[in-house]
């Protein structure tokens, strides 16, 4: 830190203790866009550039997405710095997303000084109040005093428990203030943490109830949500799977959990799920479910889609337990911590139907084979499989729409946190953001972005962050002139469309070289796999250049199967 002189005492200022509090953290990266209310933050953060690197964004809804990407990558914790006014309300978003993923980030911003606040001063904004009910916590620092104390409580908070974001605003004044080194010394002694929550036990968390029913079960289906990657518990589930022979489905947000090519992973479940792991979960008699919420989109507008199976709730938080469905026991607590316990206490032999569980895994191995063009188009299917093949499991981050739901219906998962989306408030405009952040966090690792051109005209201007910072990024789009997943729901409900036909005559290579990045189209196979040539000899390169593949399909493609439930 670059401390003061002053009566014989050293000093640090406030924006100095933002730094000493990151450095602490092991904070490597922050992601941000600097303005009048955070420029005291910013000019410590450039006196310690050689451990925290700094990633401006073209905008500031990309720096929270990339924070979230960061945090969804690795597990650790995404920081995102803004100014005050409209540089906090970009955020939002990006906050929310990470609130409804159960996304550990801390966001912080800068506010007016405090005696000017709620004196409808220039770029005021009362943020804390905005972002309350979409973080964990928030603070408004009030007191240099406090400032080391609430940056300690914003990480814990972020990543205890159920992880999210929290915001910590900093007026301009607190920045600028100064501190006694002494005192802080006297402040550290007294530092405390928050505490997990405690390992499960048997009597108080109902484990007993839990291995009743699964000891009973002849065909029970393990459930695997968003809890189980930020847990890392996509092992344990591989274990349990084998030890009862129960398949395995997923959420949208769990679909990482465990590698695809796992014998017993149907995959998708749910609204746009595989028919096969649909009627796994349907015809279950007991749901084992790791770290899922059972939304609208898991269980169809009536419940239905879960049938009429024994529900075992295994949860971090205890506000999930009976939310949206009946549960016929629960384990609340650190889902590693109840895996373990769980697999100690299941008896060595299955109770399964041995016949029921081989055709649940037949089913997915005699599902339909990949059509790579269909009537002149490049198919959906076609294009995600020719990806696979040349990305050998890149990681992989979705922005939101039909491309969204194909990527996770047909993409090849080959590692834990290696398929990043916006699940619980479908964010278009995501993608970018997020994918430069879990590059980024990877230590520039090649990644694959699946993208629509209604999703990439959002967030395209974050290109111009990917050249800057040279981050190898694929960049799929699936082109077909439309909004397409709101042009599907249209024809589904109203038999006609409105407004989701994009009338645009976007040139999206001509955009990437415009940025600096590369790019081709591709109508048909052979031009695909020319761009992915290409494209991977660009990524890999030691100065990476992005490159973004114009996929046309066809305006009328859709999702498969889309169940109401």
């Amino acid at each position: 830190m670059q401390e003061t002189q002053q009566n014989g005492k050293k000093y640090l200022t406030g924006a100095e203790l933002v730094i000493k509090a990151l450095i602490d953290e092991n904070v490597d990266t922050i992601f941000g866009y600097p303005g009048g209310q955070v420029l005291a933050i910013y000019d410590a953060l450039e006196a310690h550039r050689k451990q925290i690197k700094h990633i401006l964004t073209a905008h500031e809804q990309g720096a929270a997405h990339a924070a979230d990407g960061y945090a969804r990558a690795t597990g650790k914790v995404g920081v995102v710095l803004a100014t005050s006014g409209p540089g906090a309300a970009n955020l939002v978003t990006g906050i929310a997303t990470a609130c409804l993923d159960s996304s550990p980030i801390v966001a912080i911003t800068g506010n007016v000084p405090t005696a000017q606040i709620g004196r409808d001063s220039f770029q005021e904004l009362d943020i804390a109040d905005i972002t309350m009910p979409i973080t964990k916590h928030n603070y408004i620092v009030k007191d240099i005093k406090d400032l080391p104390r609430i940056l300690r409580e914003a990480f814990d908070i972020a990543r205890s428990g159920r992880q999210g974001p929290v915001l910590v605003d900093i007026p301009r004044d607190i920045q600028s203030a100064k501190i006694a080194a002494s005192d802080l010394a006297d402040e550290e002694r007294g530092r405390t943490r928050f505490r997990h929550l405690p390992v499960p036990s048997r009597s108080l968390y109902g484990i007993d109830d839990a291995v009743k029913l699964i000891k009973s079960a002849k065909r029970p289906v393990i459930y695997c949500g968003g809890g189980t990657v930020s847990s890392g518990a996509g092992e344990l589930v591989m274990k349990l799977s084998e030890k009862i022979h129960a398949p395995v489905g997923c959420s949208l947000m769990g679909l990482s959990a465990i590698p695809t090519a796992f014998p017993a992973n149907l995959g998708l479940t749910g609204m746009h799920g595989h028919d096969y792991a649909t009627e796994a979960v349907r015809s279950a008699d007991v749901i084992i479910a790791i770290g899922a919420r059972f939304t609208d989109r898991a269980t169809g507008s009536k419940g239905e889609l879960v049938g009429s199976a024994k529900i075992i709730q295994f949860d971090i938080d205890p506000a999930e337990i009976d939310k949206n469905v009946t549960d016929a026991a629960y384990v609340i607590g650190d889902l590693r911590a109840s895996l373990e316990t769980l697999l100690e206490t299941l008896p060595d032999e299955p109770s399964s139907d041995e016949e029921w569980y081989s055709s649940a895994l037949e089913r997915k191995m005699n599902a339909c084979t990949t059509i790579i063009e269909d009537g002149g188009w490049l198919t959906p299917r076609g294009v995600i499989d020719e990806v696979n093949r040349a990305t050998g499991g890149t990681p992989v981050i979705t922005d939101v729409g039909q491309h969204q739901m194909w990527a996770a219906q047909y993409c090849d998962i080959t590692e834990e946190r290696g398929f990043i989306t916006s699940g619980g408030l479908g964010t278009m405009g995501f993608g970018m953001g997020a994918a430069i952040g879990a590059s980024i966090a990877l230590g520039k690792r090649p990644v694959v972005l699946y993208t629509g051109d209604g999703s990439f005209g959002m967030d395209l201007i974050e290109l111009a962050t990917a050249v800057s910072y040279n981050v190898p990024l694929i960049v799929v789009v699936m082109n077909n002139s439309s909004l397409g997943m709101v042009k599907q729901w249209q024809k589904m409900l109203y038999r006609r469309t409105s407004q989701s036909e994009l009338h645009r005559e976007t040139d999206f290579v001509k955009v990437a070289k415009a940025f600096g990045a590369k790019g081709m189209r591709a109508v048909n196979t052979s031009e695909l796999k020319e761009a992915l040539n290409e494209a991977m000899g660009l990524v890999t390169k030691r100065k990476p250049t992005p490159f973004v593949i114009d996929c046309v399909i066809d305006p009328d493609e859709k999702v498969v199967p889309t169940c109401l439930g």
